[in-house]
């Protein structure tokens, strides 16, 4: 048995999982809705508070998909009770970022324009720039894997380079730094 698969999700309260007959799993709560459809061969049931993930055989795709399922189930549980957050630090001489309209981020990173992001309306955010502080993007959402995505695009703009420093990290990364060339031996 997979080891992620066979384990229980236990259902918090004030939040609600249901599983409709064409394998749509749907979890509510204080934070919002989020569905998932399931491979019509992975069972979920739902009884006394706890969600079990089933598989009917021990085939190779079949067992993939059964610890995968599970962990999407669980990850809305947490997401609609708790939510995500992340934190984006700007690292880098002249970097910032504001909110110009709602959901709407303006970064400059350096480059001869400005960079306009839109935000998906699940996800909400906040800056921070504080003086002789590196500005901060704070982005909190009931789904993980859309707030993943957002972050990663966020950061394809300026990934954190080893030799200074800069770039776009989440706060406490640590980036690897190289020495550079050493100035004439």
């Amino acid at each position: 048995m997979s080891r992620i698969g066979k384990l229980p999700i236990a259902i918090p309260a004030g939040v609600t999982v249901t599983v409709s007959p064409e394998n749509v799993v749907t979890v509510k709560g204080p934070k919002g809705e989020l569905t998932q459809a399931v491979d019509p061969q992975i069972g979920v049931s739902v009884e006394d508070g706890v969600c079990h993930v089933t598989r009917p055989n021990d085939e190779k795709e079949i067992r993939s998909k059964h610890g995968l399922y599970r962990a999407l189930i669980h990850n809305m549980v947490v997401g609609v009770h708790d939510g995500y957050k992340k934190v984006l630090e700007f690292v880098g001489v002249g970097y910032r970022v504001e909110l110009s309209q709602p959901q709407v981020l303006n970064l400059s990173l350096g480059y001869t324009h400005p960079i306009y992001l839109g935000l998906p309306k699940e996800i909400k955010v906040e800056t921070k720039s504080e003086r002789n502080q590196n500005p901060l993007v704070i982005l909190e959402s009931a789904d993980k894997q859309l707030l993943g995505q957002v972050c990663a695009k966020i950061r394809s703009f300026r990934k954190p380079e080893p030799y200074k420093g800069k770039g776009i990290r989440f706060q406490g990364e640590v980036v690897r730094r190289k020495a550079g060339k050493s100035a004439g031996k």
